[in-house]
């Protein structure tokens, strides 16, 4: 057993409402939800909705699970997002960084992200909120330098990063841990993922087991979130909760 900060992303559940989300979290003794943008909280109104839920339930609110693209320059969309996120308690909000690969980034597109990503950190500053972007490919957080550069030459101290394996690349991603560790704000793992990434690959079904204990050596501090389930499945939710807790 560990000690460990455990969420559900409530993407895993789209199809169903926000309150069986919060009664699914509630019945695996899940602390906190990912709200997302998508489906279970796309306004004000929603947001205040599903916080009054967690709060009957005693469930926290790790985060807004935001759609925003850094450097679509919507700046109108972004301060709603932000009053979403406020609405909700959440602490943090996570973002997508751009649309494609660092490497295929050219510089006046690197520098309309930093300055578009000047703009969010400095409007959710204002409700003192943390910015996120999400640990993916087909976006400038694709690796570990890419992100490490943006972050410095963007200078602001309420940007920081999800980190999210492909479980595919093990030494790549203790060294990501590693390199990025302070900036670590949350956690995704999915155990359906790790299977459908690995189906043709090594196998190592410990593979999340090794990342989430490299992070405890480091005294992690922040949430570890099940993003999608098998089947989007119960069963399979409470079974990954169980996984991860037996670490």
């Amino acid at each position: 057993m560990n000690n460990l900060k455990i969420g559900l992303a409530s993407v895993t559940f789209r199809k169903k409402s926000v309150q069986e989300v919060v009664k699914i979290a509630k019945e695996n003794n899940v602390e906190f939800i990912e709200w997302g943008g998508d489906v279970h909280v796309k306004n004000s109104s929603e947001a205040e909705t599903a916080k009054k839920l967690c709060d009957e339930a005693g469930v926290k609110i790790s985060s807004y699970g935001s759609y925003y693209r850094v450097g679509s320059n919507k700046h109108e969309e972004w301060k709603e997002i932000c009053l979403i996120a406020h609405k909700l308690s959440a602490p943090s909000i996570r973002v997508w960084l751009g649309v494609e690969n660092s490497e295929d980034t050219t510089e006046e597109e690197y520098l309309d992200l930093l300055e578009d990503a000047k703009f969010m950190c400095d409007v959710a500053a204002e409700y003192n909120l943390l910015i996120c972007p999400e640990c993916h490919d087909n976006t400038f957080n694709n690796n570990t330098y890419a992100f490490l550069k943006f972050a410095e030459d963007l200078q602001r101290e309420n940007f920081r990063t999800y980190f999210q394996s492909r479980y595919t690349k093990f030494e790549y991603d203790l060294d990501r841990i590693d390199k990025t560790f302070e900036f670590i704000e949350n956690v995704h793992v999915s155990y359906r993922d790790l299977f459908r990434e690995q189906l043709f690959a090594k196998k190592d079904r410990k593979y999340i087991d090794k990342l989430i204990n490299k992070l405890i050596s480091k005294n992690f501090d922040g949430i570890v979130m099940i993003e999608f389930t098998k089947a989007d499945s119960e069963k399979h939710f409470s079974n990954d909760v169980r996984k991860l807790r037996e670490i």
